[in-house]
């Protein structure tokens, strides 16, 4: 049985009809169910938007059955994400999860279903990624790492537990373990601390870290595709969680309806885990803002500009 595919939108009504238009170009669409959650206006200013972006996702068609549940208050990314996925979980089994800012390519559930089918036993691997960032050091194979991606995911229900994401259970684990936070940077990145704490204390709405998080405490694994099966195209002025410049490079694949190169566990090479992790480094990120900025521009950037810039982001 095909995996349902849980699409999460609010107020961007262009983002939102890409993500989907590219979704129906999927292989297996007219074989899927789509469960679409559709978040509520977070104030006067945003209710006509989201009438817009549902009054879109009344008139999509395409796949095996659609169901559209429309919430009447404004529950957030995070709160949306995990109370949707709970309860699709529950009754299915397993879940595809896709936010309304995502381009997937027309294999990216052939990807999603396989890897879903071949793991599915397999307790070391808690989720499977749809976007794969562009590693020079790996092979054309796919590849495991500790700290999953939000960018097109899916997982099982005894890999799901809503108890994870509790900020009062996350708060206690970290102060049982003063070097807790400083082992998570190891595993998954030096930016992922920060973003956690920012989670528990209400200053971001990421739900996401947390996921990441549990990936990191029980020493579970997530798989990727050799190649990127989805694009973002949330990092603009519009977006809620991602604004800006994208400073995750990817190479997107769209030729291949069938992607089984799957294998059993092994452990990630150092080499990759390594430069994996740069990504998610202050380094790379800046130089990445850096590069871009100068490209969009069109000049030589300042060193006064490029300051003023990095502390806008």
């Amino acid at each position: 049985m095909l995996a349902p595919i849980c699409l999460f939108t609010y107020n961007r009504l262009d983002e939102t009809r890409q993500t989907v238009e590219a979704l129906k170009h999927n292989f297996l669409a007219s074989s899927s169910e789509l469960i679409i959650f559709s978040d509520g206006p977070k104030n006067e200013a945003n209710v006509v938007r989201v009438q817009e972006v549902r009054q879109y996702l009344r008139s999509v068609k395409g796949f095996k059955n659609i169901t559209i549940k429309e919430s009447l208050e404004n529950k957030g990314l995070a709160n949306s994400i995990i109370n949707g996925v709970t309860q699709i979980i529950k009754e299915y089994g397993k879940v595809i999860v896709l936010e309304d800012d995502l381009i997937s390519s027309p294999n990216f559930l052939n990807f999603m279903n396989q890897a879903l089918d071949f793991y599915q036993n397999d307790e070391k691997i808690k989720s499977v990624n749809g976007y794969s960032l562009f590693l020079k050091t790996k092979t054309d194979e796919n590849y495991f790492q500790i700290r999953p991606f939000p960018w097109g995911w899916a997982t099982w229900e005894d890999r799901w537990d809503e108890g994870i994401f509790d900020k009062k259970k996350l708060t206690n684990l970290i102060s049982e373990d003063k070097f807790i936070l400083k082992k998570f940077n190891i595993a998954c990145g030096d930016d992922i601390s920060k973003m956690f704490l920012n989670s528990i204390f209400g200053k971001n709405d990421s739900w996401y870290v947390r996921w990441a998080f549990e990936h990191f405490r029980t020493n579970k694994y997530s798989i990727f595709p050799a190649f990127s099966l989805i694009s973002n195209i949330g990092h603009n002025t519009e977006g809620t969680h991602c604004k800006g410049i994208n400073s995750y490079k990817s190479v997107m694949i769209d030729e291949l309806t069938s992607l089984n190169k799957f294998e059993s566990f092994k452990y990630p090479d150092l080499t990759t885990t390594k430069e994996f992790l740069y990504y998610f480094s202050i380094q790379h990120k800046l130089l990445v803002r850096i590069k871009l900025l100068r490209n969009k521009t069109g000049r030589k950037l300042l060193y006064k500009d490029i300051i003023s810039r990095i502390k806008a982001i």
